[in-house]
């Protein structure tokens, strides 16, 4: 797992640098290679020519390419690379967003900050033993791993099954119940139904609220009302055992 940190402040660079180094102490068990740069163009370059990591750690305000130039250019190549900022300034946010950041940091970050951070990140690359999801399409069958679910919704007997980079892949028409067609994925612990038409994977829940469950895409998918009490406990308990 190759992780990159870029920002053009050597004081803060080797302040995020010991943050690393205290995560990589507290995760012996997980093999991580990391990589600093304090010069964001020679980083742009080195995206170009698709030298890539699996994990970026960004500052957003930098004198030759903003975090954002970095995070627009790690995207064009097609990579699902995970992109965290860290920035003295919030204006950036909905930039960040337009590259599918999954956090957005503002210094100083706290060693529980930065923590968090990196175990959400590891959790969106960690494919190995990752269980797929086979999906029937017009093209034929698509192995779709269970981790690169964001939701699945079932809209006029088709599944559409929404995936973390942003990809829709679309069914054929089904002629079981959407219960039926999701039963075996909705066993896996990070899954839970929370309407008639919508499975959301607990991994990329942002945000959890009466009527509704906004995710890190920023969708807002609906909770049924026969299902309100069930969804909180479900998710009450995904995220007591995964931080436990």
């Amino acid at each position: 797992m190759k992780i990159v940190v870029c920002d053009d402040s050597m004081e803060d660079l080797a302040e995020i640098e010991g943050l690393l180094a205290n995560y990589k102490k507290a995760n012996a068990n997980i093999k991580l290679e990391t990589e600093q740069y304090s010069d964001a163009e020679k980083l742009y370059r080195n995206i170009q020519k698709e030298k890539m990591a699996d994990i970026y750690i960004l500052d957003m305000i930098m004198s030759k390419k903003t975090g954002i130039d970095i995070g627009s250019q790690i995207r064009s190549t097609g990579q699902d690379s995970v992109i965290i900022y860290i920035t003295s300034s919030d204006d950036f946010a909905f930039e960040a967003y337009g590259v599918r950041a999954v956090r957005y940091l503002l210094k100083p970050v706290s060693r529980e900050q930065f923590f968090e951070a990196l175990d959400y990140a590891l959790s969106l690359t960690r494919v190995e033993n990752d269980r797929i999801y086979p999906v029937k399409t017009k093209d034929g069958i698509v192995a779709v791993p269970y981790s690169k679910i964001e939701y699945i919704e079932n809209y006029s007997r088709v599944l559409n099954i929404c995936l973390v980079n942003g990809e829709t892949i679309q069914s054929i028409f089904i002629r079981k119940s959407f219960d039926e067609e999701i039963k075996e994925i909705v066993e896996d612990k990070s899954f839970i139904q929370v309407h008639k038409s919508f499975l959301i994977n607990m991994n990329y829940v942002k945000k959890l609220s009466q009527g509704n469950v906004i995710l890190q895409s920023g969708k807002t998918i609906p909770v049924s009302k026969t299902r309100v009490a069930d969804v909180k406990k479900g998710y009450l308990l995904f995220v007591s055992e995964r931080y436990s």
